[in-house]
């Protein structure tokens, strides 16, 4: 079968299986196979895939993929049972027909190119036919059969030694069956247990997996966190962890299968039955289980991840601003630095206003000046050591209160700082400086300085280093594509990293964007970018609607309407007798428009919605409006905290079992699942999100291991149910509200796990 009839069947797959269209799901892949973007082909071909978001198409690629490689097994099975000469057209039709690649396996299992077992031994004996007659369940004188097989000279010296191997020959007829295969493997899946313990003498070492010294849960139960938590403490030679069903409940199972007659044969029957179970069958579903519930746990970790990411990447900028901000620090001094509105490095200094040098007065001085002389109209000071103290310190020098002052998120600052882009970016300063640049730009836009750190290295993932890393950097890369193009980037100050992440482009075009830009002075039309190397028609197609000119002399380069689009906009504005800018500048007239004289063969309703959107809000961007936070004064360090003291906090991590929270005592909180709102929650992400601002409630301070308990209840000293709260404020201007169907995400998840047993 040719790659063009698999990939229809594939995608006449996708399609029933998500209730849509096949031509939608055919167009989806031949514009991947193209080499199209997913944010290209949801923005920019709606008509062709029916308005599919960019988590649909995405679910379609992996689904593609996962469909090819289950088409890439079926043909080595097939050609290896092909040239043992026992392909039968059963088998081949069975083989077809697999949904899975467990069914693969299982038809595969009996033609298996295998090591010697205690099977094939017994086979080499001769006592296939004796385990064949006992098998058949027919009346039979064991004693006297079993004895007709005694062959000294191939080892056979008794009858219980004849009797031994035609159980162990029935044994693996019995374990490769693939109705029994089935049934077990079902029965792992909804009565199997998850059981951890601690292993002897390593009680001191594993303290912190102390919660799964003796823990049980069923295996359909348990959260991602949990099991990934087990297998840490499994790798590090903490916890001895099982997952199996009750044996009885199996054995029972496989004997209602096998078992058809009370005779002489029915015991070594069930002696082979129980003997296939622990030496065969359960070793192997095991291990089957153990892999897709780590596969599993690695999916939702990975979600967490990505939403937490999602959150991050689109928080609110401050926009374009002169920043001066400050990596705080005691014995070492703070760090100073002072950029432009461009995120420029213009002057960068140290002072000393904590112990043990309490520079104070000098300290004030300098920063005095210097808000003075660069115009700083807003302080960002990064939330590590002496964090708290440094933003005491700067709301007393006295400054104006115009200059805002914001504790900005620095994790991963020091690994950026120490990274090639930034010896690249500032090659002749060290790392505290380019650690404090950094934090002063995630003020002003936190999408662009954060793209140039590895997401792994932000911290808002949960056992991100256990997960499979290679889809792990699939989901992260489609999110921060899916970011960077969201919001748009200014061709004309981006970065190289920021670049790399528009539709279309890569690293070494985006070099050569920053080559040309500085060779012949800023970009004056998006046309202007096919003159870069390397960006051809197919890269411009993919990237332009993406990159945006402020101030061209074509407004629509400053928009997300796609250039293949300008004639439409053109056609418009002549219809109504005025010039593109006005047709942008002026609601009358866009009143005027009948979108639907403007559709044709390829432009629909979706693109031309788009187009009047663009033209309302010009290169909108869909992150919300910056709020300033401050944490309450006075509580800066864990000592501080008294049990019920309310406090407002910023989200920084959301995981399964709950949420962080920074309140600013240098150690964030958790707030469990069962505490982020009044009334019960199944998924954390639907009360909060990273970087949302909360008011918390103090339930539990241990100073010595570093913990906070917090809450977000109403009442969180009691049990009582009572209304939940809607979702805080703070959505970004363009998310949509949450939907109780299944969602084609949850559709495509429930497909992977299918696909995967």
């Amino acid at each position: 079968m040719t790659v063009e009839q698999n990939l229809s069947l594939w995608t006449a797959q996708i399609a029933k299986e998500l209730s849509v269209l096949q031509k939608n799901v055919d167009a989806v892949a031949a514009l991947l196979a193209e080499g199209a973007t997913i944010p290209f082909i949801s923005r920019y071909r709606k008509e062709q895939t029916g308005s599919m978001d960019e988590v649909m198409i995405a679910g379609i690629r992996d689904r593609i993929e996962q469909l090819r490689e289950l088409d890439k097994r079926k043909e080595a099975v097939i050609s290896s049972i092909e040239k043992q000469g026992k392909l039968t057209p059963e088998l081949l039709s069975a083989i077809a027909k697999s949904e899975t690649l467990a069914e693969v396996e299982d038809l595969y299992l009996p033609y298996k190119p295998r090591r010697k077992t205690r099977g094939t031994a017994a086979r080499e004996k001769g006592l296939e036919p004796l385990a064949e007659k006992i098998f058949s369940q027919q009346k039979i004188n064991l004693s006297e059969l079993a004895a007709s097989f005694i062959d000294s000279e191939k080892g056979v010296n008794t009858e219980e030694e004849a009797l031994e191997g035609a159980r162990d020959i029935m044994a693996e007829w019995i374990s490769e069956n693939q109705e029994t295969r089935k049934n077990i493997r079902e029965l792992f899946w909804k009565q199997g247990v998850a059981e951890s313990k601690v292993l002897n003498g390593k009680e001191q070492d594993g303290q912190k997996f102390k919660d799964y010294f003796e823990w049980k849960e069923p295996i359909s139960k348990v959260p991602s966190h949990r099991m990934l938590a087990m297998r840490r403490g499994e790798k590090e030679g903490i916890l001895m962890l099982d997952i199996f069903p009750a044996e009885e409940d199996a054995i029972a199972a496989m004997e209602k299968k096998f078992i058809k007659s009370e005779n002489a044969s029915t015991e070594q029957i069930r002696l082979a039955i129980k003997d296939s179970y622990k030496r065969l069958i359960r070793p192997s579903l095991e291990t089957e289980v153990r892999i897709e519930s780590k596969m599993k746990a690695d999916e939702e970790a990975i979600k967490v991840f990505c939403t937490n990411l999602k959150e991050l990447l689109l928080a609110a900028p401050l926009g374009q601003k002169n920043v001066l901000a400050l990596d705080p620090g005691f014995r070492s001094g703070c760090k100073v630095v002072c950029l432009d509105k461009q995120g420029k490095l213009l002057f960068n200094t140290n002072i000393y206003p904590h112990e043990p040098q309490r520079e104070t007065a000098k300290s004030k001085t300098i920063i005095n000046e210097l808000c003075e002389k660069f115009n700083i109209e807003a302080i960002a000071i990064g939330n590590g050591t002496a964090s708290r103290e440094t933003e005491a310190f700067v709301k007393g020098v006295g400054l104006s209160n115009k200059i805002l002052v914001v504790m900005v998120n620095e994790s991963g600052a020091s690994v950026y700082s120490a990274s090639e882009v930034a010896r690249e970016e500032f090659a002749d300063y060290d790392v505290t400086v380019r650690g404090a640049v950094s934090i002063g730009r995630r003020l002003t836009d936190p999408l662009a300085e954060l793209v140039k750190i590895d997401p792994k290295s932000i911290g808002v993932g949960q056992y991100q280093h256990d997960v499979d890393q290679v889809k792990l950097k699939q989901g992260l890369d489609d999110v921060v594509m899916s970011c960077v193009n969201s919001v748009g980037v200014e061709v004309n100050t981006a970065s190289k990293e920021l670049l790399s992440y528009v539709s279309g482009l890569n690293s070494s075009i985006a070099k050569n964007i920053i080559e040309y830009r500085n060779q012949h002075g800023p970009f004056q039309s998006r046309e202007e970018l096919m003159k870069v190397s390397r960006l051809g028609e197919k890269v411009f197609e993919q990237a332009a609607g993406f990159l945006r000119i402020r101030d061209a002399k074509n407004p629509l380069d400053a928009s997300a309407v796609h250039p293949e689009s300008y004639s439409i906009v053109e056609k418009m504005s002549k219809d109504l007798g005025c010039q593109v800018k006005d047709l942008m500048n002026s609601a009358e007239l866009r009143k005027q428009l009948e979108l639907k004289s403007y559709i044709t063969e390829k432009v629909g309703l979706p693109t031309l919605t788009d187009i009047l959107s663009e033209l309302e809000r010009p290169g909108r961007d869909p992150r919300e409006t910056f709020e300033v936070f401050s944490f309450t004064e006075g509580i800066n360090e864990i000592k501080d905290l008294k049990i019920g003291m309310k406090l407002p906090g910023i989200v920084t991590n959301v995981t399964n079992f709950g949420a962080f929270v920074d309140i600013g005592v240098h150690q964030d909180g958790l707030v469990h699942i069962s505490h982020l709102a009044d009334k019960f929650v199944k998924d954390p992400n639907e009360v909060v999100s990273v970087q949302q601002k909360v008011q918390v409630t103090v339930t539990e301070v241990d100073v010595a291991r570093k913990r906070i308990g917090l809450s977000m209840k109403n009442d969180p000293f009691s049990d009582s149910p009572v209304q939940q709260k809607s979702k805080p404020a703070g959505k970004r201007k363009d998310e949509k509200p949450p939907q109780r169907e299944p969602s084609m995400e949850e559709k495509l998840a429930m497909l992977v796990s299918k696909f995967k047993k």
